[in-house]
């Protein structure tokens, strides 16, 4: 029941996530090189033995009224959680349900020019979570539509949330009423 939950709002995801289930326990982070112009030449992550650091997460950027974001091939943004750290989500259990990880490692589209790196972390269950300029990445259920930023600036599971920018600077807050066809869109979920 939990996998297909996890299918609705990002069908890549829930691959990656089944295929980062194997990794080892043992927390772990890897940074790469900022991709510049595109490049992704090298893989963004090298972890020793774990044959999930193949699943890859292609990002991408979008323009919204507040400014350009980071967000996944299926065009939902990305967030990052300010309690996180580096090495560390803390985001899990019913958190992870509203703001899903960006599992496996991430690189950037062809074309795309990010000035900082990507890198993974370990989560608390063993599966490898994407980061972007130190920062563990999310989309959030909240978002029903591509380019849409329903979950910035709230606080919510303990924390702010932002959206991901190609600076790592945090996006001014989203208007109240926001920009989509429903009001539900991102304040329906209080946890």
């Amino acid at each position: 029941m939990r996998n297909r939950w996890w299918a609705a709002p990002i069908v890549a995801g829930a691959a990656a996530l089944l295929a980062a289930c194997g990794s080892s326990g043992s927390p772990s982070t890897s940074t790469s090189t900022p991709a510049n112009n595109g490049a992704t030449s090298s893989a963004p992550t090298t972890q020793q033995g774990n044959s999930s650091s193949s699943a890859s997460t292609t990002i991408m950027t979008h323009s919204t009224s507040k400014g350009t974001v980071l967000t996944n091939a299926q065009g939902k943004t990305l967030y990052w959680f300010a309690i996180d750290t580096a090495t560390k989500s803390n985001c899990n259990g019913s958190c992870a349900q509203f703001w899903p990880p960006v599992t496996g490692t991430a690189a950037a589209a062809s074309g795309t020019t990010l000035m900082h790196g990507f890198g993974t972390i370990t989560r608390s269950d063993g599966s490898m979570q994407a980061t972007y300029n130190g920062h563990p990445l999310y989309t959030y259920v909240g978002d029903t539509a591509p380019g849409q930023i329903n979950g910035n600036g709230k606080n919510l599971s303990g924390g702010l949330w932002y959206a991901m920018t190609p600076s790592g600077a945090k996006l001014a807050a989203a208007p109240s009423g926001g920009s989509s066809s429903s009001s539900s869109g991102g304040g329906g979920y209080g946890y």
